[in-house]
């Protein structure tokens, strides 16, 4: 698939004020830029801002939505380790479920959410306002993106504000969920005619593109029955859907099923090339944050940076942060599947060399970091990493320890902050006091690490050029087989699931065997296998709570009460906006 990449739009945005509510993240003075045309109008700016949004931080910053939709789940904790990550105990609530209207990661996720629908509904005024040859792509995209950011805002607030954009004396109205997942289904839906198809009038899966569309609708469905009874302990997921005789599962399955069989995307066997450097067009991406490393916007690391310890350095300039970690309960629903391909990937050089990160060695120093003086690209291995782990340490003159050969010299490592405790990546969390995530700096090496998406190893430790994934054909099978799964469907569930799994291959090193398909399907089984699919990809919080699984405990987390299914409202919002209640609980 062709990419398109237009010449930059630098706009300085003064958006009006106020058409949302006191309170938004500041959209004066920003310099922006997109993918979108060649056009330097106004109406084409105000839709790169839009865009702009989903890479500033909303959805590839790890203390931004991934915060709210993975940091509240068994699949990542941020604890406290030693004398980092403390912050007023920000991190550790998400994992605690203590988070309160003040949690300032409740409140920037807040602010970039409805300055996403602030930015779309501009986009949307001013294209319509407008005589551009685009008008009817650029307006659909716009309410495309609308309908993006506020599906996101209600299913993690429950509320989402809209005012009018053609009226400036309009109303603030707020969108509630049981009732905004109808009117966003029916939007979205009238979208579709006026929605380019993907690779047509120069869009790519940067852009809100008929197939965005249809993915976008397949989430929606699949959880409507959570927004239409937000706190109850079932959900009727195959209840009447909108404005037809199907249920909410039978539009779930028929949306997914024109991305399926379309042609137009492919499951590929390397699992991780869709967290990949070089994911830009992956076959698998419907709809992604374009991410780029150029002299004006750089894409975020978060997710690769977030896990990666100080001292492991993919180039003598760079390095992790030592932060995030899985917990003990996702580890071990692994149990008996280390040898599915998405589990884990170990790294070959160019020369046949391989990276195994079992014990000392070296490696080639032929792989250069793009745009550097010359510096080795040292490669890690990828998925979930435990146990004693090897790299490359640094001389004293900040270059990588090499061989006398000119190899990269591969050592046991230990741990930046606590250089006597080695740097063995524990599955076991063993928290001193249990209902605390919080580590004495002498255990700041415990838990299973998640290297998922690739270490970028340019410029400095928070830049990427990798496009991270909002809608990916991988978890369209998954969305399908649960569908299948809650209709009886069992065969034709468990069919999309070995799928998936018999798709995905193991690297060279392990002769390119497929992944086994399962013999059986039964709800927990589902449930594992959508999470062998999609974890990290801010997607296990809506299936906790589909699953009924948000409320009990794990690691430091305890049992706790539905009102927590959806965050409060930012006390700050509520103190310049009278109109906005709270939610339940809060």
């Amino acid at each position: 698939m062709k990419r398109y990449h237009m010449t930059k739009i630098k706009i300085m945005m003064l958006l009006a004020t106020g058409l949302i509510f006191a309170g938004c993240t500041k959209l004066d003075e920003k310099v922006l830029d997109e993918v979108l045309g060649s056009s330097a109008s106004n109406p084409a700016g105000a839709l790169a801002a839009a865009y702009s949004r989903l890479g500033e931080g909303t959805f590839v910053d790890h203390g931004a939505v991934f915060s709210l939709q993975e940091y509240t789940t068994d699949e990542a904790i941020l604890a406290t380790r030693g004398s980092d990550w403390g912050d007023g105990g920000k991190w550790r609530s998400m994992h605690e479920f203590t988070w309160a209207p003040n949690n300032p990661i409740v409140t920037d996720n807040w602010n970039m959410l409805t300055n996403g629908i602030t930015r779309s509904l501009t986009a949307i005024k001013e294209v319509t306002n407008s005589s551009i040859p685009q008008k009817t792509l650029f307006l659909a995209e716009a309410k495309g993106l609308l309908a993006f950011y506020t599906y996101t805002t209600l299913d993690l607030f429950g509320q989402a504000p809209y005012r009018d954009p053609m009226d400036e004396k309009a109303p603030l109205e707020m969108k509630q969920g049981a009732a905004g997942i109808d009117e966003l289904i029916v939007q979205v839906e009238a979208l579709i005619p006026d929605l380019a198809p993907l690779g047509e009038q120069s869009t790519h899966n940067g852009r809100f593109t008929k197939e965005a569309a249809y993915g976008l609708l397949a989430n929606m469905y699949l959880n409507r029955a959570v927004f239409k009874d937000r706190y109850a302990a079932t959900f009727n997921f195959n209840e009447k859907s909108v404005n037809s005789a199907e249920t909410d599962m039978d539009k779930v399955i028929s949306y997914t099923s024109l991305l399926i069989n379309s042609g137009k995307f492919n499951l590929l066997s390397n699992y991780f090339d869709n967290f990949a450097i070089k994911n830009s067009g992956g076959k698998e991406l419907i709809f992604v944050v374009v991410q780029k490393i150029d002299y004006l916007r750089n894409g975020s690391n978060s997710f690769a940076y977030v896990c990666v310890e100080r001292n492991q350095k993919p180039s003598p300039a760079n390095r992790g942060t030592n932060a995030a970690c899985i917990s003990p309960q996702f580890y071990a629903s692994w149990d008996g599947n280390h040898d599915d391909p998405r589990f884990s990937q170990k790294y070959q050089y160019a020369d046949g060399t391989w990276f195994t990160n079992d014990g000392p060695g070296s490696v080639p120093a032929t792989d250069i970091v793009p745009k550097s003086s010359n510096l080795p690209w040292f490669h890690f291995n990828r998925g979930i990493m435990v146990g004693q782990q090897y790299g490359p340490k640094l001389t004293p003159q900040g270059g990588f320890e090499m061989t006398t050969d000119g190899r990269i010299k591969v050592s046991e490592l230990v741990m930046e902050k606590s250089t006597s405790t080695k740097m063995d990546f524990t599955p076991e969390l063993n928290f001193s006091n249990p209902t605390q995530a919080v580590f004495a700096q002498n255990e700041i090496n415990r838990g299973a690490r998640c290297f998922k998406y690739e270490f970028d190893p340019e410029l400095d430790n928070g830049t990427s050029n990798v496009d991270i994934p909002l809608i990916r054909l991988g978890a369209i099978y998954t969305m399908r087989a649960e569908a299948y799964f809650r209709k009886g469907m069992i065969a034709e569930a468990m069919a999309d699931i070995n799928r998936l799994r018999t798709s995905r291959k193991r690297e060279a090193y392990y002769n390119s065997t497929a992944g086994l398909p399962i013999t059986s399907l039964n709800e927990a089984t589902l449930y594992k296998e959508i999470a062998f699919e999609t974890y990290w990809e801010l997607l296990r919080r809506p299936q906790m709570i589909r699953f009924g699984k948000f409320e009990l405990p794990f690691s430091a987390k305890p049992t706790t009460q539905p009102f927590r299914r959806i965050f409060p409202i930012p006390q700050a919002t509520l103190d310049v906006t009278k109109s906005i209640k709270q939610n339940q609980g809060y």
